[in-house]
Order: structure tokens, then sequence, then C-alpha cells
């Protein structure tokens, strides 16, 4: 640990912004998964999705609203960072 309580903070934030990113990269992978359960991955792929509109669309909309509350985690932290560092006088 640093004697440093800045560089403490300025760490600590920077390992919380990764781990914010980490988390928008797992709702990137759903929709890479959503993709792959609707678009033909062959050309000869007759299986059906069996899912109705409206269900696809309510999981689309929890997607984009847990991507956009994970990317506003990621940016109010990578703020925070740059608010540390500024006031540590490092830039």
């Amino acid at each position: 640990m640093s004697s440093c309580p800045l560089q403490d903070s300025a760490e600590s934030l920077a390992l919380r912004a990764s781990d914010d990113i980490d988390n928008i990269h797992d709702v990137q992978r759903a929709y890479a998964c959503l993709e792959k359960l609707i678009a033909p991955q062959r050309v000869n792929d007759s299986e059906e999705v069996y899912a109705t509109r409206s269900e696809l669309s309510a999981l689309l909309q929890l997607l984009n609203a847990e991507l956009q509350r994970r990317i506003d985690t990621a940016d109010t932290t990578i703020e925070s960072v740059r608010m540390a560092l500024t006031e540590g006088g490092v830039q």
C-alpha cells in the first residue's frame, strides 16, 4: 500500500474503471449471443427462433438499459480518476 492517499485513491479508481469496462464487455457478449441466435450461421440453417418480436424487443430494451447503466458507471469512474489525477497535480 502506498504512503500517498491520493495515489491509493487513483489506483483504486483505475481498478474500478477496469472492472466497469469488463462489465460493458459482458453486455457486448450478450448482444453477440443474441445476434448468433437470430442471424443464420449457414446457408442451409433452417432452425427457427421461437421468440416473438415483442419478446426480442423486451430483451433488447433490457440489454440497452443495462449497457447504458454500465457505460454511465464507467464514465463516472473515469471522471473520478481524472479529477483525482488533476487534484494531485498529475496530468
